[in-house]
């Protein structure tokens, strides 16, 4: 999958960046919005196929 980088300014809490950076082991700020932000698409895409598939089970009973 090819992705599209654009420079772009955002306002930070910059203790919030910085610990993200630590914790998700990130080279710098940028790189730590970029890891959270595919984690939270993920996270999002499994939370509703989970949905759909718990649905479908009570729809079977």
């Amino acid at each position: 999958m090819k992705t599209t980088v654009k420079m772009t300014s955002i306002r930070l809490d910059t203790k919030l960046a910085d610990e993200a950076v630590k914790v998700l082991g990130a080279r710098n700020r940028s790189e730590a919005v970029h890891v959270a932000l595919r984690e939270i698409v993920a996270l999002k895409k499994i939370r509703g196929t989970n949905s759909r598939i718990i649905s479908r089970i009570f729809m079977a009973l």
